[in-house]
């Protein structure tokens, strides 16, 4: 899939800061800012790339696009499972946003006032990233006994939930599930540990069916004023997951995948010690970075019969 063939428009420019709303902005995070409606919240998924903890200085136009109809995709399907922070009547809503600010209409969510959780709930599949160093110092999935002898990107015998704590920056930290069920109680972490594995293996199945294998993902959760649990954030996107192709699947090392490992890799290759300022991105690995996460938007979403 191409570009002119998306079913919503990309821009042009990308779309590194929020301008001009009369509404107060409460949070701004390296790829989402966050505006108090008064009811509700909008939630803008700028078209900012960050590597590393840095905010690089060019932006991946039409990357918060894509993002949030990946995520809007994901929260109709896990309406099923759970509840979700969108608001109701949010197609509604959105369209009424694009009548002012037509340039926010397809980056944008109406979200619900919550407050999350102080974990976020990772569910792993396969044995990646952060895992796999872990797993090749202890033999163990951080407290999660394994077999000896897996690989870099084999799959775990069984989906595992993985926490960690949730800070402003920098990097979120391993945390064990008798810790996080200490944070948020005994009773709401098994609650969250279900939902995450449910909502993993949902990821799993529509997967399988777009020939990708999903190793693994973060899901982030929060509590309204009555204690009820919804689910918040992004879901299943190229940001928050590892996607793989199905096609050459090896376990043995890295796989190729649909995110912006593409910068993170061209970054490696640089003499770069990983703090500001950020060294330039090229034309070539920027149009490169788009289009996996517009095959990600296709594999994911358009195919769906």
């Amino acid at each position: 899939m191409n570009i002119d063939s998306l079913p919503f428009p990309l821009p042009v420019e990308p779309l590194l800061e929020v301008k001009g709303l009369p509404y107060p902005l409460v949070a701004s995070g390296k790829v989402r800012d966050v505006f108090d409606l008064g009811d509700a919240l909008l939630m803008v998924a700028s078209d900012r790339v960050s590597a590393f903890d840095v905010i690089m200085n060019e932006g991946l136009a039409g990357k918060g696009v894509l993002l949030t109809q990946i995520s809007l995709y994901w929260f109709a399907r896990a309406a099923a499972i759970t509840q979700h922070h969108l608001v109701d009547e949010h197609a509604a809503r959105i369209v009424e946003l694009g009548k002012i600010h037509p340039e926010l209409q397809h980056r944008s969510m109406i979200v619900k006032k919550l407050k999350p959780l102080p974990i976020e709930a990772v569910a792993r599949g396969y044995l990646s990233g952060s895992g796999w160093k872990v797993y090749q110092e202890t033999g163990k999935l951080f407290e999660y006994g394994l077999p000896q002898g897996l690989q870099d990107s084999s799959q775990l015998p069984k989906p595992l939930f993985t926490p960690t704590t949730k800070v402003a920056s920098g990097h979120d930290m391993p945390i064990d599930c008798a810790d996080a069920a200490k944070l948020i109680g005994e009773e709401l972490f098994q609650r969250v540990h279900d939902l995450s594995i449910a909502l993993y293996q949902m990821g799993v199945e529509r997967a399988e069916a777009a020939n990708l294998i999903l190793a693994d993902t973060k899901f982030e959760f929060g509590l309204d004023e009555a204690g009820e649990l919804y689910l918040i954030d992004e879901i299943l996107t190229p940001d928050s997951s590892r996607y793989w192709p199905r096609e050459g699947y090896a376990p043995g090392g890295a796989q190729p995948s649909f995110d912006k490992q593409f910068v993170r890799d061209y970054l490696e290759s640089l003499d770069w010690n990983k703090t500001p300022p950020p060294p330039p991105l090229s034309e070539a690995v920027l149009a490169g970075t788009l289009q996996r996460y517009i095959e990600a938007y296709s594999a994911l979403v358009v195919i769906e019969g």
